[in-house]
């Protein structure tokens, strides 16, 4: 079953989903990418590696919550209750610890078959990326910087309607949804694409080496592909709010689509 929705569907933006989201979404685009520049180009994923510490403010958008189990009453028992009460007894308490947590990002990449030469390179933003103050977006930016003073192309497609916004010296065009398409060329101007919920995904161009024509990504097949061959229409509860909620108008319009879209 197709997602009601008729471009980016909002329920997929969840902290639990988007992992598996992002990854499948990267894998779609690079299948649907490389019919188009076969033999002359390769077409990779490639992944950046950071510590995620207790103290990073993205780590509520990618670690589980951890559920604090009592322990059993015979070790409660005691003068006292809890931890105290546990350790007069003799017994043990389950207690969260500060672990880190190794995190895996990946993104597209596009580089000639002969030299490996990086030509393009295809960003797909997540939680952690659009969280200020988090070590994801500090990495983000850093390879951002680096790939901007290059004459490498960029392409950044953001899921995602919390968080920062794509980083822009001019004010971004409104909208729930963002493509920006960086040629090296045309810095510091890039072209954006915005679109919101009740619209279609857009066709984004993707430029390769000077002289040669662009080839195109259907942004918003990639996205329904991603979706029925993951089979979220059996793991998404319609029924419930979208998160982060839809504004109120959206909400509105959604409660009017097939699927059982109720919202709250």
């Amino acid at each position: 079953m197709p997602s009601p929705f008729p471009g980016m569907d909002p329920y997929l933006e969840s902290p639990s989903h988007w992992p598996g989201v992002h990854t499948g979404l990267l894998q779609t685009l690079r299948e649907m990418l490389v019919p188009q520049v076969r033999p002359h180009y390769f077409v990779d994923l490639e992944r950046r590696v950071y510590i995620l510490d207790d103290a990073d403010p993205a780590q509520q958008h990618i670690v589980p919550d951890l559920t604090l189990i009592a322990p059993p009453a015979s070790a409660a028992e005691g003068t006292g209750t809890g931890a105290a009460a546990a350790a007069a007894s003799g017994g043990t308490v389950l207690m969260m610890m500060d672990v880190p947590v190794e995190i895996r990002e990946a993104r597209l990449v596009v580089r000639t078959a002969a030299s490996l030469e990086l030509v393009t390179v295809i960003e797909l933003l997540s939680h952690a990326n659009k969280t200020k103050g988090s070590r994801g977006r500090e990495e983000y930016l850093a390879k951002r910087r680096e790939v901007m003073n290059s004459k490498i192309h960029l392409i950044e497609i953001d899921l995602l309607r919390a968080g920062l916004p794509i980083p822009s010296i001019e004010r971004l065009p409104p909208g729930d949804y963002r493509v920006h398409v960086s040629r090296w060329r045309m810095r510091p101007r890039g072209q954006v694409f915005t679109w919101t919920v009740r619209d279609a995904a857009p066709v984004i161009p993707v430029p390769l080496r000077e002289g040669e024509p662009e080839v195109r990504l259907d942004l918003g097949e990639a996205i329904r592909s991603t979706y029925d061959r993951s089979g979220y229409d059996v793991l998404l509860n319609y029924r419930g709010p979208a998160e982060p909620p839809l504004a109120p108008e959206a909400e509105a319009w959604a409660k009017g689509l097939p699927g059982g879209v109720a919202g709250t």
